[in-house]
């Protein structure tokens, strides 16, 4: 129960359909302590001073929050200390991922290694038949009693991209109540039964930053690097001082004018910056390592869709196995723009979500750009 409307709504159906809850709410924000750029409990202290404002998760207000909807519905209520493994799994990998030049999806990490994963382990370790989540997922069985994780019933809240990791093990012990519902029936819901969460905002921002700005999160981490932006034609536009500030597909921010077309990020190479234009964002295709199938086992079919960001849609594509965990898709229609290393890469078969991998490089639209030289 993380204190938000989904996880209240999905606890009050539970109830109500006669299971036995038990509320846990996850501590996942160390007391400030540890030097500075140390990265150790500072995201705590980042999220404390976020609690009230509706942006990021896991305060102490939303901690409160999720106690007075238990009390509530009746049931009891615990909280579980997961702070020092969400710093080392999530907070610190997210901190490591940029200074490498990716850029990592810290909600995936925080399921697979925390807040789904590590704590279903936990929950089944002390007894409980099943874990469930506010995730917007639909949940059901195909031919042979195989686990399908489905798209929500709302699709602008669907969260299978998040959780493609799940294994059919994991599905056989987990509820997903609020996928079956639209966002604002579930609000509707929470109200009818009194629930204090029922018209809570919706967080959107990584909920250790709930500030919104990476750079001022990163930069005692980092510290200044300082580098050089790199155009299509190999020159040398201009200086910054840490590539960990610019993703794949960023166009905002640059502090680069005086060019007749917008410029954009079009790859980070250890301090290199490479700029160009939108066309040379399209990626034909991607590498992407650490594949999972939800089912245990590849698809057959190799035409599939194919998801390469949270808010983004399946793009038709064809996948090739290049064996040792790796995969190749190739997108068969139209292009992905702006593919970034460190994000996902999830597959689809019409609203199932067959799994995914961790993107490691996409092919270019155009030639690579000669080698670098100064602009005089």
């Amino acid at each position: 129960m993380s204190g938000g409307v989904d996880s209240s709504a999905a606890a009050a159906l539970l109830v109500d359909a006669g299971h036995d809850v038990t509320g846990v709410h996850l501590k996942m924000a160390a007391a400030p302590s540890g030097l500075p750029g140390t990265g150790r409990g500072e995201a705590g202290a980042e999220r404390s001073r976020g609690a009230g404002t509706g942006k990021g998760c896991c305060t102490l207000d939303d901690a409160r929050d999720a106690r007075r909807v238990a009390d509530v519905l009746g049931i009891p209520f615990y909280v579980w200390d997961l702070a020092q493994p969400f710093q080392e799994r999530v907070v610190d990998d997210f901190v490591a991922e940029y200074a490498a030049g990716r850029t990592p999806n810290p909600c995936i990490r925080c399921n697979e290694r925390v807040k789904y994963t590590a704590l279903l382990a936990r929950a089944r370790a002390v007894g409980f038949d099943a874990l469930a989540t506010g995730h917007h997922v639909r949940l059901d069985q195909a031919a042979a009693g195989r686990y399908r994780m489905r798209r929500a019933a709302d699709p602008g809240k669907d969260q299978t991209y998040v959780l493609y990791m799940a294994s059919q093990d994991q599905l056989a012990h987990t509820l997903w109540p609020a996928g079956e519902h639209p966002k604002p029936e579930l609000r509707a819901y929470a109200a009818e039964r009194g629930l204090g969460t029922a018209s809570k905002p919706d967080s959107h921002d990584i909920c250790f930053i709930p500030s919104g700005d990476l750079g001022t999160f990163l930069r005692p981490r980092l510290g200044a690097r300082e580098g050089t932006f790199v155009g299509p034609d190999g020159r040398v536009l201009g200086d910054h001082d840490g590539a960990y500030r610019y993703t794949v597909g960023q166009r905002r921010g640059l502090g680069l004018a005086g060019f007749e077309q917008p410029l954009y990020v079009t790859a980070v190479d250890g301090e290199t910056v490479h700029v160009g234009h939108r066309e040379d964002l399209e990626a034909p295709a991607l590498i992407a390592d650490g594949v999972t199938w939800v089912a245990g086992d590849p698809p057959k079919a190799a035409a599939l869709g194919a998801q390469v960001r949270y808010r983004g849609r399946p793009l038709p594509a064809e996948l090739s196995d290049l064996g040792g965990g790796r995969v190749r898709v190739a997108f068969t229609a139209e292009r992905p723009v702006g593919v970034a290393p460190g994000q996902a890469v999830v597959l689809y078969d019409g609203d199932e979500c067959l799994g995914g991998a961790t993107i490691t490089s996409a092919s270019a639209a155009r030639k690579p750009a000669p080698p670098v030289t100064r602009c005089s």
